[in-house]
């Protein structure tokens, strides 16, 4: 019974995901004419624990104000219209944030263990 509750969760995930994929691609097209009378363009690359990732081309590419424009532009107009979007970050930055959030989720786990020794022995002492 319990993995027939996990594969409808999964599916349910699933659709989700494919609906926000889908509601991210039609805002980044929302987004692109106004970079495009500059000369550049972003592309969907991916969409992985609430953050987009994005490919900039043309005149965006390299162009040292494409942080900003993410930043101030296209990441609080996606988190405004999407639910579910956290960030917006560069596709080629996807490893290092990946290895970023792979560190703090570990000095999270190690910090909440800590925790748990101390309340585990301050609830023995207290017994």
């Amino acid at each position: 019974m319990e993995d027939i509750n996990t594969n409808e969760k999964l599916e349910q995930n699933n659709v989700s995901n494919e609906d926000t994929i889908k509601r991210i691609k039609d805002t980044l097209e929302k987004i692109k004419p106004f970079l495009e009378r500059e000369g550049g363009s972003c592309e969907f690359d991916s969409f992985e624990d609430g953050i987009v990732y994005i490919k900039m081309t043309g005149a965006c590419e390299g162009c040292m104000y494409v942080n900003q424009d993410i930043e101030q532009g296209i990441e609080v107009i996606l988190m405004e219209e999407v639910p579910g979007v956290v960030a917006v970050r560069l596709a080629e930055e996807k490893e290092q944030v990946k290895e970023a959030m792979r560190k703090i989720r570990e000095e999270s786990e190690a910090y909440n263990k800590k925790i748990e020794e101390a309340n585990n022995k301050n609830s023995e002492g207290n017994n």
